[in-house]
């Protein structure tokens, strides 16, 4: 029996996945290009999502990107209008680090019936922004404050509230072009409440990758560096590769 990406995830060790903005994609060759990088870099998995996008861009970048890829498609949606049957999962987000209800319970209201007629998998997640440095996207959308980075206990906090409120995934972002990654510390931190974390925001190097690999994330999330500089896919490739190589000995 094939498993659900949930299990998939649930399973996974040092995965890595591109976020893809629909605000920001040509669905032409430059996202062709990417798509066919990612393939060859040894992507786990590909999220669709961003602070402002509009159906018709979402539904648009979505059928480009399936066209061309078996790699899972995941969306990390901004608003409730980003849900698509396209997909097959999407990261049901409850923004537990503010106290916008909106973000909270709003856009899950809005779109509940709608998601429920389609056939992908819903998996509620825990998602809780750390500052990192600079005013991100989603903060400026969602008018919330991230939780200061030197407050472990705060994130510990609100990731365990998420774990008892049945979320199945903690997704950590320091939002889009941040200038300090989640720090190492809050991921090893958070290893007690022993869901998988998702890790966004602010990663430039593969040895931040590796970093945050080695405290416990499950998947480190890849976004505006590939925007910047698509060949970052070929050095993750190669880190790909050897952790290959280092599970064989």
């Amino acid at each position: 029996m094939k498993k659900t990406i949930l299990e998939t995830i649930q399973s996974t060790k040092n995965a890595i996945a591109v976020l893809i903005d629909p605000e920001k994609s040509d669905n032409g060759p430059i996202l062709e290009n990417l798509i066919r990088q990612a393939e060859f870099s040894g992507i786990d998995f590909l999220f669709v999502g961003g602070s402002s996008v509009t159906r018709k861009e979402f539904e648009a970048t979505l059928k480009c990107i399936k066209k061309q890829t078996k790699l899972p498609i995941v969306i990390f949606p901004g608003s409730s209008v980003q849900i698509s049957k396209e997909a097959d999962a999407i990261l049901y987000l409850s923004l537990l680090s503010g106290r916008n209800p909106d973000f909270l319970i709003g856009h899950h209201i809005q779109s509940a019936m709608e998601l429920f007629e389609m056939s992908i998998e819903v998996m509620p997640t825990a998602y809780i922004l750390i500052d990192g440095g600079t005013q991100s996207s989603v903060a400026y959308m969602s008018q919330t404050t991230p939780i200061p980075r030197e407050k472990l206990s705060i994130v510990k906090q609100t990731a365990l509230a998420g774990k008892f409120q049945g979320k199945q995934l903690i997704y950590l972002d320091a939002g889009s072009g941040a200038k300090h990654q989640v720090s190492t510390e809050i991921i090893a931190d958070l290893k007690i409440v022993q869901l998988p974390l998702i890790v966004g925001g602010g990663i430039r190097t593969v040895e931040q990758i590796r970093d945050l690999h080695d405290a416990g994330a499950s998947i480190v999330v890849i976004g505006n560096k590939l925007e910047e500089d698509s060949d970052f896919l070929l050095d993750i490739h190669l880190y790909k590769k050897n952790l290959q190589v280092a599970a064989l000995q």
